[in-house]
């Protein structure tokens, strides 16, 4: 097995005078999840259009499991399981029939019917019709559809979209347990970040078609700043005497400090200098920036630029 399961270079699509995707070149490491994150529009659909062979691009290379998809794409779909937008079913049929009907054309064995209705959380609900499901119950039939072929990759886009909060959760378990129960590797779209943030081993963000960071997710957080968030009783006189001090401060929505601390001894040295200047603190923590917060700071320089 090569050491990326997806490998493009300077992957570029144009739709008239838009740029789409522009000069993406991605790394996807086998095992795990890789979460493809950007807001809606910034290119993510047609670069995994572009991965699934449904659209060409018109500058740059895809290579699956080491070889060029053009040259190889029957042979190497096969191995490959994909969910983009929303499932094709059919609702006058029951679950277990839909994915029988798609065994059959697939050639795939019949008892991975029963494991992917397991993985899915469909066993029970086999048996009724699709009409009667639930949105977050089509969504899984649609992953369940994607795993009939014990694929090696796994493509899924925006997977949770328009799902309720509970289904939003169920999806993010599945996909979560898809790894060890499968043996497949996860790469994920979605603009979903705080869902990501709590599933993906590897991260790539893109926006306006570019992509600006890809790597782990401990790499991306590495390089962001710890903040200290601090509650005080006199905030006006606690932002004097740090900034005096050489901190840089600001004053949140919530009343609350933003100090710019990074380690635990410089928030003990704050809390005695605040106390001494007889300030009381009620609130000191220290808080490295979320998966959004870092995601919002990369596209405004990005914006910027």
């Amino acid at each position: 097995m090569p050491k990326y399961l997806i490998e493009t270079h300077g992957l570029t699509r144009r739709f008239g005078k838009q740029l789409a995707v522009d000069d993406v070149s991605l790394v996807v490491p086998e095992a795990g999840v890789y979460g493809f994150l950007g807001p809606n529009g910034a290119g993510k659909t047609t670069a995994i259009r572009m991965l699934l062979g449904l659209c060409r691009p018109n500058a740059g290379e895809v290579h699956l499991f080491g070889l060029p998809l053009a040259a190889n794409r029957l042979s190497l779909l096969r191995r490959v399981g994909a969910l983009v937008e929303s499932p094709s079913l059919y609702p006058h049929l029951t679950g277990r029939e839909n994915l029988e009907v798609t065994r059959r054309v697939l050639g795939a064995q019949r008892e991975l019917i029963d494991t992917a209705l397991r993985s899915t959380k469909l066993t029970q609900d086999a048996n009724r019709r699709v009409r009667e499901y639930s949105l977050g119950m089509r969504q899984r039939l649609g992953l369940a559809l994607a795993l009939l072929t014990k694929p090696e990759l796994l493509i899924l886009d925006e997977p949770t979209n328009g799902l309720d909060p509970a289904g939003i959760h169920e999806m993010r378990d599945m996909i979560r347990r898809l790894p060890a129960e499968f043996g497949v590797t996860v790469f994920l779209s979605s603009h979903l970040l705080s869902e990501v943030e709590q599933i993906a081993s590897h991260i790539g963000i893109i926006h306006e078609g570019r992509l600006l960071f890809q790597g782990t997710l401990s790499e991306l957080q590495a390089d962001q700043q710890v903040q200290l968030t601090l509650g005080v009783n006199e905030a006006d006189q606690a932002m004097d005497t740090l900034t005096a001090a050489g901190w840089s401060v600001q004053r949140r929505a919530d009343g609350l400090l933003s100090v710019s601390a990074k380690t635990s001894e410089e928030a003990v040295r704050i809390n005695k200098l605040l106390v001494e200047q007889g300030i009381e603190v009620f609130h000191l923590s220290l808080v490295r920036a979320s998966l959004e917060d870092i995601f919002l700071t990369l596209t405004g320089e990005r914006r910027a630029a």
